[in-house]
């Protein structure tokens, strides 16, 4: 065991690499670029992060509370382009920059096929990080057994979720998303349905309502007992003709539930012996009492929720409030809890729509969002996971010298004589050709917020990538993510840190009178996230 006197040099060194970065950061790009001429600098740097990694000790005890981050899409190319925008909207040259993701002492890599697809979707994925099994791509929460569409491969065919089986050992649990509620992602984590796209039971064939199956709205309010659900979603949970709150006079955006039935009111009257509250308005969210609110539901628009930068901020709240706001009610349950927060529409749709700038400013919010998280929580007691269900065939590139701007041009120009952005995708609606020849881009603002990349193959929506995306993981077991796995390991390992089933031989408990050397040498991230935030008052 460690004596006092040691534990703040040890705390100092493992720090010094964050440090080194964030003063990095605070220089201007000519001295920085100084700086970095010299060996010493770089060997410096590196000295004080292998120092910090051999330093670095497992934490072998069991996980009070597990918080997965999914960034739907957000492959290794979208975190990277994510870094240097932050360090650019921070005044950086951007290389540089250290996300909270990045802080993460564990990282590997998770490959993303489903049983029937090279390349996956949401459903498919969301079953495999949820519930630990490979599935069949427009899927959620069933076996490879189950055939997409057909509603009698359902029954028997159903596999349970992490979040399901924290809930039946005795753990609060959330679901914070930046789309509706009922999308595949979220889905995974309570439903068992064979199209993610029957949102409502208005969205059901005759033929699977005649068979039995239920729509995932409804299987949200009674499949399990879910504690905090934010994000977007109303028109689903209303009968047919139901005026929105938000927008009254809009027919598209009605309740559209044939079953005439009010999901939200199903949902508040759930748990009478529990003081339950539901919300759609920034207003409502931010005068919730946190102390005094057991179970809460807000769904802030009729789908999915805007992108960031076009959200109405009056009116709805970011996904680092919410998640805050979910922590916060959550964290009550002396047992712990399991909280999924995913950005979806947002960096996904926004990569669907070839709309990089979109997709980046959601992906750097979303590590906004983890950044609250670790000031809100304690890595000794809580598993902290971060990864994506799938990439996109976004890239950026062309030879850009230091702090070019990550939307800005390429230096040279292409072989057909003209520029080029250093951002492209390989296919989707990006694809324009004019008298034969691709658009000259000097005649378009390629800043703007809806500035659409050019793409190779002509395609109503840019597609998802292939490849493999990475997990970054901190806290209890966290040392279990390693090397090249396969995405369902992911829920595996989740659940053995916190001992829910099937895992019965568990980890230990933490034991608060004591202290470990790890927990010296691994400071909590809300600490960490401190001093970064102190550094920067003086940039």
């Amino acid at each position: 065991m460690l004596t006092p006197h040691y534990r703040v040099p040890s705390l100092l060194v493992l720090l010094g690499p964050i440090l080194m970065a964030v003063s990095r950061a605070a220089m201007d790009s000519q001295a920085l670029y100084e700086l970095e001429k010299e060996p010493g600098y770089w060997d410096e740097q590196a000295r004080a992060t292998l120092d910090a990694a051999l330093k670095l000790r497992p934490r072998e005890h069991q996980a009070k509370n597990i918080i997965l981050f999914l960034g739907d899409g957000m492959g290794v190319s979208t975190v990277s382009a994510a870094r240097i925008l932050r360090g650019q909207m921070d005044g950086g040259s951007g290389e540089e920059t250290v996300l909270a993701m990045d802080t993460f002492p564990y990282v590997a890599l998770s490959k993303t096929y489903s049983v029937d697809k090279q390349v996956a979707d949401s459903a498919s994925t969301a079953t495999a990080y949820h519930c630990g099994v490979k599935a069949n791509a427009k899927t959620v929460g069933l076996s490879a057994k189950a055939v997409a569409f057909e509603c009698n491969t359902t029954f028997g065919n159903e596999v349970y979720s992490v979040l399901r089986r924290a809930k039946a050992q005795g753990k609060s649990v959330g679901i914070v998303t930046t789309t509706r509620v009922q999308h595949a992602s979220p889905a995974a984590a309570y439903a068992h349905s064979v199209s993610r796209s029957w949102y409502s039971d208005a969205d059901l064939p005759s033929s699977a309502r005649e068979h039995g199956c239920v729509d995932i709205a409804t299987q949200l309010v009674t499949n399990v007992d879910i504690d905090v659900i934010l994000g977007g979603g109303r028109m689903y949970m209303t009968p047919k003709g139901t005026p929105d709150p938000e927008y009254p006079t809009s027919n598209s955006r009605k309740g559209e539930r044939k079953d005439k039935r009010n999901l939200i009111d199903v949902w508040l009257k759930a748990k009478p012996n529990k003081i339950s509250r539901y919300v759609w308005h920034r207003k409502e969210f931010d005068e919730i009492n946190v102390k005094n609110t057991d179970r809460l539901m807000g769904l802030f628009e009729p789908k999915d929720m805007r992108f960031e930068v076009f959200r109405n901020s009056t009116r709805d709240p970011s996904i680092v409030e919410m998640t805050e706001k979910a922590i916060q009610i959550l964290k009550k349950n002396p047992k712990g809890y399991f909280l999924f927060v995913e950005d979806e529409w947002r960096i996904d749709h926004g990569h669907h729509d070839g709309i990089a700038k979109l997709a980046l400013t959601e992906a750097v919010m979303f590590d906004r969002a983890i950044q609250r998280a670790a000031q809100l929580t304690r890595e000794p007691d809580t598993l902290t996971v971060v990864t994506a269900d799938h990439s996109h065939v976004f890239t950026f590139g062309g030879n850009t010298p230091r702090g070019n701007p990550i939307f800005g041009l390429a230096p040279k120009k292409a072989d057909d004589k003209m520029p080029f952005t250093s951002i492209l995708y390989a296919n989707g609606p990006g694809y324009i050709h004019i008298n034969g020849t691709r658009e000259n881009i000097t005649l378009v603002d390629y800043y703007d917020e809806e500035y659409m990349q050019q793409a190779a193959v002509p395609l109503d929506a840019e597609t998802h990538g292939g490849e493999d995306v990475a997990i970054y993981a901190k806290g209890p077991m966290a040392h279990l993510f390693h090397g090249v796995k396969e995405q369902n390991y992911v829920a595996h390992v989740m659940a053995y840190a916190a001992c829910l089933e099937p895992y019965t031989n568990c980890p230990p408990h933490l034991h608060h009178h004591s202290h470990s050397s790890s927990d010296c040498v691994n400071p909590p991230s809300s600490l960490l996230f401190f001093v970064l935030s102190l550094l920067l008052l003086f940039r």
